[in-house]
């Protein structure tokens, strides 16, 4: 295989601009637990408008990251920077990435469950696979993303999907009626590892007497409101205003109302106002269209 040294750049001298879409989970069930340490999950994937831009630009020296939002890492521990690393291996390439750096622009909110990072993973991938004039097929891409993080792969499909295993097995659904979406965002993050060692604590004392879920429920959400209590009172509230489903997303903070019209929304938006609280509106994106805003 050619080396990064002698293959052409299909990014150089130019920009590179991708949307990186957030996603809701309108069911979560946790199965049980994975010899590999994971969770066996069956969920199901939303995707939104709302999104990040992710900027590959080129640049002198090694790989770099840079954002709008000063809390979002910008070295290693940041996903991009991983997906950058893995698919530059994967196409066969020697030494580390460099020439490039890329441009993280924030709108989704971090550590709310919303998949920001991981949304920004797969941008990064779609952008740099262009950038470097990668020629994997899709499945390897899958791959690539799947050793990023569990629900990357998600990321490069969108629409309304069922994940398995992980949740990194895929399975696309018929696309969910496009509703309107109010995002209630309390002022703390919740970290994934948090939000499962929670369930897992409180499964192991609950015993055989933990009451069934709903299967549109997210199993996450009781162990983190026994924490959190502001989440329970989020999802009752946007219930009372109208939402025909309220639940929070994915290990949270965020929690989501449906709403069938824009103006229901806006007027659930402003009954849940709170000091501390950030309130977003946006809509659910199905799998066509969500192809067209994000494959650059």
């Amino acid at each position: 295989m050619a080396s990064s040294r002698t293959r052409p750049r299909a990014g150089a001298g130019r920009e590179i601009s991708v949307r990186a879409p957030a996603k809701i989970n309108l069911s979560l069930r946790v199965i049980g637990t994975r010899t590999d340490g994971y969770h066996e999950l069956r969920t199901v994937f939303q995707s939104l408008a709302l999104h990040d831009t992710l900027k590959v630009r080129r640049s002198a020296g090694a790989f770099a990251i840079t954002s709008n939002d000063p809390a979002c890492p910008a070295d290693a521990s940041n996903l991009v920077w991983r997906a950058a690393d893995a698919l530059w291996r994967a196409d066969g390439r020697r030494g580390s990435p460099g020439g490039v750096s890329v441009r993280i622009i924030k709108r989704i909110p971090m550590a709310a469950g919303l998949g920001g990072g991981s949304s920004d993973a797969a941008a990064a991938i779609r952008a740099l696979a262009k950038w470097w004039r990668v020629k994997l097929p899709p499945a390897r891409l899958r791959a690539v993303a799947a050793t990023i993080g569990a629900d990357v792969p998600y990321f490069l499909e969108g629409g309304t999907a069922l994940g398995i295993e992980r949740g990194d097995v895929l399975m696309p659904l018929i696309d969910a009626p496009p509703v309107w979406v109010v995002l209630v965002i309390p002022p703390f993050g919740v970290s994934t590892a948090d939000a499962y060692g929670w369930f897992d604590s409180d499964e192991h004392a609950a015993g055989d007497s933990a009451p069934e879920e709903r299967d549109d429920g997210n199993d996450l959400e009781r162990p983190v409101a026994a924490r959190h209590p502001e989440i329970g009172r989020i999802a009752r509230a946007l219930a009372r205003a109208g939402a025909s489903h309220a639940a929070m997303s994915g290990s949270g903070s965020a929690v989501f109302g449906l709403f069938r019209s824009r103006a229901r929304a806006a007027a659930a938006a402003t009954a849940l106002e709170r000091r501390g609280r950030s309130i977003l509106i946006t809509r659910t994106v199905d799998r066509a269209k969500y192809r067209r805003l994000t494959w650059p």
